[in-house]
């Protein structure tokens, strides 16, 4: 009975959920910092769940998925500007998908959300979560797909862009 009851306490004191997998803290590591209630003020409903709780949209959701004009992809919390539509193309995940990011406005993390690790991106800004990359885009290019949730973005159309 001691061995049983030892495991146990080995088991539950050693379980594979220890402080390494844990989902880094990452409150105060962005220049925009606000509470969850002025975050819940200001975003909608959809856009809180995905931006502040790191949630999904469903796939083919967004009306971004299909949007092809020349513009600019910022993020929905906090205007920074994200992707280029020039780097935009049709993964058919469902999701806007882009080759590239603009450089030092996307933030990388890695996530093990669901068992294994991926790199989650975040808004550099704000940190908001606009979803994750992965090595399976476009060989020409850079190879890489950002695959984001199209509520974490608002897309500004070229002639209402100042020079990013």
């Amino acid at each position: 009975m001691k061995k049983i009851l030892l495991f146990a306490l080995a088991a539950i004191l050693f379980n594979c959920n220890g402080s390494a997998q844990k989902k880094e803290t990452k409150k105060d590591s962005f220049p925009i910092t606000k509470t969850e209630a002025e975050w819940k003020a200001e975003l909608t409903k959809m856009e809180y769940y995905v931006l502040r709780e790191a949630g999904t949209e469903r796939a083919f959701s967004s009306p971004l998925n299909k949007k092809y004009e020349k513009g600019v992809y910022h993020c929905a919390a906090c205007d920074t500007p994200l992707f280029k539509s020039e780097h935009k193309f049709d993964s058919g995940t469902g999701w806007p998908s882009f080759d590239k990011e603009i450089e030092g406005n996307v933030a990388f993390t890695t996530d093990y959300e669901i068992g294994y690790a991926r790199t989650e991106e975040h808004c550099a800004t704000c940190g908001g979560h606009l979803g994750h990359l992965f090595n399976d885009g476009p060989k020409a290019t850079t190879g890489k797909r950002h695959c984001i949730n199209g509520v974490a973005l608002k897309f500004v159309p070229e002639n209402n862009t100042k020079d990013e």
